[in-house]
């Protein structure tokens, strides 16, 4: 096992991702997670949908435009968090998750504050979010970091949107 007292952040471009660096385990685990919750079990990657699919299989592709941030606990991938390309001045947080033996140790919140780096770095003028409503945590973690709820721009019931200033 991973030495878990040390985690670094590490940006990539998405271009230069792949499936084989950990991230496809990681969004993996967390496209499981989500169906779970969201009442749509599914037994593995293979039955997920096309779209997350895709992302778990070639990354590089899926977020070509975007930032992707990992967390690294030795040579282990134990995080991640996208962020996309701008888009009518805002950039937006998507695919947060820590592996499960990990939580509790700042790495959602180190990656949380990368990302948020990295949009005030870029010019963005806000940042935002959806999460769905029953992840409690990951809600009040966003407000930790100033995010506020603001009117929707996802139809999907149940997802709450985020927004922060920069």
């Amino acid at each position: 096992m991973a030495d878990q007292s040390k985690v670094s952040i590490v940006r990539r471009p998405g271009r230069t991702l792949s499936a084989e660096d950990g991230l496809g385990a990681l969004l993996t685990a967390y496209h499981l997670r989500t169906e779970t919750e969201k009442g749509q079990p599914v037994a593995d990657a293979d039955a997920l949908p096309d779209r997350y699919r895709a992302e778990i299989s070639d990354p590089g592709t899926a977020f070509v435009d975007d930032v992707v941030l990992v967390a690294r606990s030795g040579s282990a991938a134990v995080g991640c968090l996208v962020v996309t390309a701008p888009a009518d001045g805002q950039l937006e947080i998507k695919r947060l998750w820590t592996e499960p033996a990990f939580r509790g140790r700042g790495v959602a919140s180190g990656l949380l504050g990368a990302a948020i780096a990295h949009a005030a770095e870029s010019g963005a003028g806000a940042v935002r979010l959806s999460v769905w409503k029953w992840r409690t945590g990951a809600i009040a973690l966003y407000e930790r970091f100033g995010f506020a709820v603001t009117e929707s721009w996802d139809e999907r019931a149940q997802l709450v949107c985020m927004e922060r200033a920069l």
